[in-house]
């Protein structure tokens, strides 16, 4: 399972190193980092398009720890260049560490519905959106998350 971790993450993350095209990073509260950076770009030379993302968040309670990381592709259609629909599915990989030592590593998967700002040619850029999640837990279809951040 490490290995397909690996191998998910080392390719997300070439792609997003050789995109040319618009790249945003930005914080995000909710969605399937809970609370994390992630760094996003498109695909291609265009604004809109097919796009991927990767980012790191977590949180620290009582000595024990979670560590998410969000991948995923996404797709963003406008008629503007700056209002955006934002349609989006991957997956998130979960680390645990506890109290006791103990370790725990898990993923669940998630889609995206939302909205996007960002200008043209840079700057503040802000995301809404819904973000259904599923895993070995079920489905939780009414979870969402709000994104701050700068597009170059």
């Amino acid at each position: 399972m490490k290995k397909i971790y690996l191998t998910v993450i080392t390719v997300i993350s070439t792609l997003l190193t050789h995109a040319q095209a618009a790249k945003s990073t930005y914080f995000e509260l909710g969605g399937p980092g809970l609370a994390s950076i992630n760094f996003d770009t498109r695909f291609s030379n265009r604004e809109d398009g097919l796009g991927g993302r990767i980012g790191i968040g977590g949180f620290s309670v009582d000595g024990g720890s979670a560590v998410f990381v969000p991948l995923g592709l996404n797709y963003l259609l406008s008629k503007d260049s700056k209002n955006y629909l934002e349609l989006g599915a991957g997956v998130t990989p979960v680390f645990i560490s506890g109290t006791d030592g103990g370790t725990f590593s898990s993923t669940f998967g998630h889609l995206i519905f939302g909205y996007r700002m960002q200008p043209r040619n840079g700057g503040f850029m802000f995301r809404a959106f819904v973000c259904p999640v599923f895993g070995e837990f079920g489905f939780v279809p009414y979870y969402a998350g709000l994104s701050f951040g700068y597009k170059f």
